[in-house]
């Protein structure tokens, strides 16, 4: 047993004398005979060849899943069926939620938990680290989301209102806010005038219906008139859904792109929450990565499960990436986002195997690291999931389709995305 399996700062001179052989279980220091048990040495193997395949294999997996839901809602050619879209969509969702109880939380209480080595070493065992990190990693990504939209909030219903006001001024010659409307905290009266100016609050109350809109994708009802009217003035109407469609509504789904006010608010509101959901899911894939670089007898299955852990957890972040209004200046953003995410578990891998003869994955140190980082990627994926996913797509949408067929075969991908996620967990 070495040194590095138990803590620095750890009463090495008792450990040493520890005998796992000869372990009285009246006397003996509980923490001492969990380090012995969940401790385990460097057993890589060898297969070199086999590992560098994996390499390839789950960077184009991975790459390809991920891309799968943006190319669906930007790529009209490609006419991918509405419902091969839904399922990507919300099989993606359950994966996410799933991934945040099996795959992240449940590994690190067994990495820093109370029952594991590092709980039970003073200075950990004070305090239940793991949910107390995944409670604050919940409650700061709750105040960057709502404080992002907050300010966006503030910010262009100002805009709105002055935009409002010197229409008034310029398109109606000598018509006042007094023969009008008043403004009151950005809501405007009706006007009996035919020149009555549009409402200051309108654009604001558009982008949030677009919003909406974009969260749910499974509509039947039009895309919402005043949001698509405040992207094209020219646009006198709304195109319609056509449930006869076998393909999805390229166009409903991408009306908020392009530069428009509507789509620039509504990415600014978007783009943090999703960047930190990435962020997130990046800290596990590395983790997983480099734990299959160094695995031994285990990397037998544990390659196929990682590669569709992988492909899952790529199709829930292609599908909450397809939903934000990218402006043209962005166009590259989502491609980028998509192949940082293919590229970060190979690159992991590598990692991995430059250092697989050294590297000992249960170690005090790796311990620790690991599951730091896995609390704070368990709060971030519980709040995306449930709050992000579940409530504004089911709960919250007033756009959510009444098609009960479609709202089944939507509930079943979810939970078969948990189901088939969780099921993997049995073995990464």
């Amino acid at each position: 047993m070495s040194f590095d399996l138990i803590p620095p700062e750890g009463d090495r001179e008792n450990f040493a004398l520890f005998d796992p052989h000869h372990v009285d279980l009246d006397t003996a220091d509980a923490r001492n005979v969990i380090c012995y048990m969940t401790a385990s040495f460097n057993d890589y193997d060898g297969r070199v060849g086999l590992r560098i395949s994996a390499l390839f294999v789950i960077l184009a997996t991975s790459t390809l899943t991920t891309l799968f839901p943006v190319l669906a809602t930007r790529i009209p050619r490609l006419r991918i069926p509405r419902y091969v879209y839904l399922f990507a969509r919300y099989f993606g969702a359950g994966v996410i939620i799933a991934t945040a109880f099996i795959h992240l939380l449940d590994p690190a209480y067994d990495e820093i938990g109370p029952a594991s080595c590092v709980g039970m070493t003073q200075g950990w065992n004070s305090y239940s680290w793991v949910p107390a990190i995944a409670m604050t990693s919940v409650m700061l990504i709750f105040l960057m989301d709502f404080g992002a939209e907050w300010y966006v909030e503030k910010k262009y219903e100002c805009a709105d209102a002055e935009v409002s006001i010197e229409k008034v001024i310029t398109t109606c010659p000598g018509h006042t806010t007094d023969g009008t409307a008043s403004i009151d905290d950005g809501h405007t009266s009706e006007s009996h005038d035919d020149c009555s100016p549009r409402k200051p609050s309108s654009v604001g109350h558009d982008a949030h219906a677009g919003h909406q809109f974009l969260h749910s994708g499974d509509q039947d009802s039009p895309v919402p008139a005043r949001a698509v009217a405040a992207v094209s003035p020219t646009n006198e109407s709304s195109h319609g859904h056509d449930t006869s469609k076998d393909a999805i509504d390229i166009e409903s789904h991408a009306f908020l792109t392009g530069d428009s006010p509507v789509s620039e608010r509504i990415f600014r509101e978007q783009i943090a929450a999703f960047l930190i959901l990435e962020f997130g899911v990046l800290f596990h894939s590395v983790i997983i990565g480099l734990n299959l670089g160094v695995v031994g007898e285990e990397f037998n299955t544990l390659y196929p499960v990682v590669v569709f852990h992988q492909a899952f957890e790529g199709l829930g972040i292609g599908a909450r990436l397809s939903s934000i209004p990218f402006p043209k200046r962005f166009n590259w953003m989502p491609w980028a986002l998509c192949f940082a995410y293919g590229l970060t578990t190979p690159i992991a891998l590598a990692i991995g195997l430059g250092m697989a003869t050294s590297y000992e994955s249960s170690s005090f140190t790796a311990s620790i690291v690991s599951g730091i980082l896995d609390s704070i990627s368990a709060g971030i994926l519980l709040y995306t999931g449930l709050v992000e996913l579940l409530a504004r797509d089911f709960l919250f949408n007033p756009s959510r389709t009444r098609d009960r067929a479609r709202v089944l075969f939507m509930l079943a991908c979810l939970f078969a995305g948990c189901f088939l996620m969780a099921l993997l967990g049995k073995w990464a």
